[in-house]
């Protein structure tokens, strides 16, 4: 196709066009080499835990802290944080190992009341599931009508069942009672810490909810937060639990998962130590990776956010050895994530004081559990019995001011700067010289809940988009650590094709313009039906998508939903990323500031019969129904639609005031490639066409549609200008 331009350049009337033509397409190609690239080389590991227990005793095995996230009880609420806890506490592993810690952005007391009532009930929940070897341990899940009691179980298990069933009813009613009103805190009450503070201006709060029991210990924490000082999001919680685990527990292996990631797989532990012991060098296996996956998603991914179109490119980059940090389901060394290089040998005698006080800041507990980490000594963890007595210290470490004047955020610990924090962090392990693996044992290690309508997809999508970008133009550029630093090209080429997604939405949105474009002026971006150079065109289209929907009936992926995907990694494009990639602009120029919005989470409710999950038909098409707000994403997309929709019309307009006999000359002169492409953008929009004579939150807000006709008409007159200057 390129060359193609290049050889056909001089026989066009219209330059502008067919060079804007040769630029998207030259992107399309580049793209397309970095996606081989990657995709070049597949490798899935496989894990056995049995034959592991046979060669590593269980006493071998490193200590783990568990740090779970959640920033607002409303959009991510309680009972799916609760579950994912409860999960958590209920692994394959010895619990004098474990050691859970709760972040909670919000300083939310009714977080901290449902994180004791859950492991009150988690004291029956875990003991129950290790004496049946139950395989789903996130109640909400076991406790589906997909989970039915069986006749021909034991009659103990059966009354066992249905206390536990009664008792998960019991915690879910007393969670929902406490949210539906306002909750009291008073000065005698164990909520006390909780008076009169504002979820953005209070002081550390740290609570030792269990230790020392037939349970994991289990810590909630708020960190301090002060409208004067920065506190960095999701990143800067992160490396607060960080330093917090390393004064009260120190373990060598850290797992970060998200409040909506629960547990799906109750070996995922083992799994874990089968990459930790399966290595001769510990920099083969800077952290491990599992894949993030779903669970009741939509029928056929209609917002195409379930991920599963990345399977083989997830899968060629654990070939390169730089498995992505995806910033939840993942194992990190605890001296990887303080900075240490895979070469590092440093003795505890060799580590000043003043250096690490530089690094790590003044805690004496906090320099001290790190000089044992990087010094690799065997040292094992603090004595559970002595958790409460380090809450004075573990404070010191959460305030909002520690980190000023050391290396937090910057070398040590999840990098600030981006709004994916994810990406920064591993990039940045990469190129220390440290290796990473994925791990996907059968079934999934962790499952998570899909953004449920589509307002909060393209919230995610536009983050995600505007915090990759931000990669690419800071001194964590891919291309410059290739050069500068330690990673590969090819590692450095599929960071790349990330950090690139925002970029991508320019090329994608002006070839949608294109045969609008050229429908409207007469002119053609696209060889004629009737020229051999037409098969061009039609030959890659026809190729690229039978390879794509090849490999998505390999994943056993439907029709519908191999067109969905499709559709929506062009909408998604044209929407969202571009509104990350003008967000990022303006944030280079210093008009705007990096802001983290959170994505809504959406909880099925479980009643007492067991019938939680059964929806009607029509529930079901509702679920999977596209849903619209006034955000300005959305006109992006409306005027796309209308602009295509208008140069279809004003073609159809002109083929009607022609002879019959004329016809098929006409659409010759039309151009039959550009009214294919148009049709096909209409088809890929074509939600929000619906969207256009919906109700209700169905239907597109009455402004957005006007705001996005405007612009649209704008757009369809300066073409109409262009073609006839004078």
């Amino acid at each position: 196709m390129l060359v193609y331009r290049v050889v056909f350049f001089n026989d066009q009337s219209h330059y502008l066009l067919w060079l804007l033509s040769f630029l998207c397409e030259s992107w399309f190609t580049f793209t397309w080499i970095l996606i081989m690239c990657i995709k070049w080389n597949q490798i899935s590991t496989k894990t056995y835990p049995d034959q592991l227990l046979k060669r590593v005793n269980e006493t071998e095995f490193p200590a783990v802290d568990i740090f779970v996230t959640t920033a607002d009880p409303i959009l991510e609420p309680c009972i799916i944080t609760m579950n994912t806890v409860l999960s958590l506490l209920a692994v394959d592993y010895n619990t004098n190992k474990l050691a859970l810690y709760l972040s909670d952005d919000a300083c939310s007391p009714l977080t901290c009341y449902a994180l004791v009532e859950t492991t009150k009930f988690a004291k029956l929940w875990v003991p129950f599931c290790k004496k049946y070897n139950i395989q789903v341990r996130a109640p909400f899940r076991y406790f589906s009508s997909k989970s039915t009691l069986l006749a021909d179980n034991s009659l103990k298990f059966q009354q066992d069942w249905k206390r536990m069933k009664n008792e998960y009813c019991d915690l879910c009613n007393t969670i929902e009672l406490a949210t539906q009103r306002p909750f009291k805190c008073d000065s005698n009450s164990d909520f006390a810490e909780f008076c009169n503070v504002h979820r953005s201006n209070h002081p550390a709060i740290i609570k030792v909810i269990s230790e020392n029991t037939e349970l994991p210990s289990v810590i909630y924490i708020s960190r301090e937060k002060n409208p004067k000082h920065h506190h960095h999001y999701k990143a800067g919680a992160m490396n607060v639990l960080a330093r917090v685990s390393g004064v009260m527990t120190n373990a060598p292996l850290m797992l970060n998962v998200d409040c909506d990631m629960h547990v799906n797989n109750p070996q995922v532990f083992l799994h874990a130590m089968c990459m930790v012991f399966g290595f001769k060098n510990d920099q083969d296996s800077g952290f491990i990776q599992f894949p993030q996956a779903f669970y009741d998603g939509a029928k056929d991914d209609p917002f195409g956010n379930q991920l599963v179109n990345y399977y083989y490119i997830i899968s060629g980059v654990a070939a390169l050895q730089c498995m992505f940090y995806t910033g939840s389901n993942c194992f990190h060394r605890r001296k990887v994530i303080y900075g240490s290089s895979p070469n590092d040998k440093i003795k505890t005698e060799a580590i000043r004081n003043e250096d690490l006080h530089k690094v790590f800041g003044k805690s004496f507990e906090l320099r001290e559990s790190a000089a044992h980490i990087l010094s690799r000594s065997n040292r094992k963890t603090k004595d559970p019995k002595r958790l409460s007595s380090l809450i004075e210290a573990a404070v010191h470490v959460a305030g909002c001011s520690y980190e000023y004047g050391t290396q937090w955020g910057k070398e040590v610990g999840w990098l600030y700067g981006s709004a994916a924090e994810d990406m920064l962090t591993g990039i940045s392990i990469h190129n220390r010289g440290w290796r990473s693996v994925m791990c996907a044992p059968d079934p999934q290690a962790f499952l998570g809940c899909a953004p449920p309508t589509y307002p909060s997809t393209l919230i995610q999508q536009k983050r995600w988009a505007n915090g990759v970008l931000k990669i690419f133009f800071s001194d964590k550029n891919p291309l410059r650590l290739t050069i500068m630093g330690n990673l590969w090209f090819r590692q450095a080429l599929a960071y790349l094709w990330v950090c690139l997604w925002g970029v991508r939405s320019i090329p994608e949105l002006c070839y949608a313009f294109l045969p609008a474009y050229c429908i409207i002026t007469g002119s053609h971006f696209l060889p004629n039906i009737n020229e051999r150079e037409f098969l061009i065109p039609l030959g890659i289209f026809i190729i690229y998508n039978s390879y794509v929907f090849w490999e998505c009936k390999r994943l056993g992926l439907s029709l519908r939903m191999w067109w969905n995907i499709q559709r929506m990694g062009r909408v998604t494009t044209m929407t969202a990323w571009l509104f990350g990639f003008l967000n990022m602009m303006l944030q280079l120029i210093g008009l705007s500031k990096t802001v983290f919005e959170i994505t809504q989470k959406e909880h099925k409710s479980n009643d007492g019969d067991g019938d939680g999950d059964m929806r009607n038909e029509s529930d079901d098409k509702n679920v999977a129904r596209f849903t619209y707000d006034k955000s300005p994403v959305i006109i992006l997309g409306v005027v796309v639609l209308l602009v295509n929709m208008t140069a279809l019309v004003n073609g159809v307009l002109r083929l009607l005031k022609v002879e019959y006999s004329e016809i098929w000359m006409e659409v010759l002169r039309l151009g039959l490639g550009e009214i294919f492409c148009s049709v096909y953008v209409l088809l890929c929009f074509w939600e929000f066409c619906k969207g256009l004579f919906g109700k209700g939150k169905y239907g597109i807000p009455t402004s957005t549609i006007w705001k996005s006709g405007a612009l649209a008409l704008l757009i369809v007159q300066l073409f109409r200008r262009s073609a006839h200057p004078f």
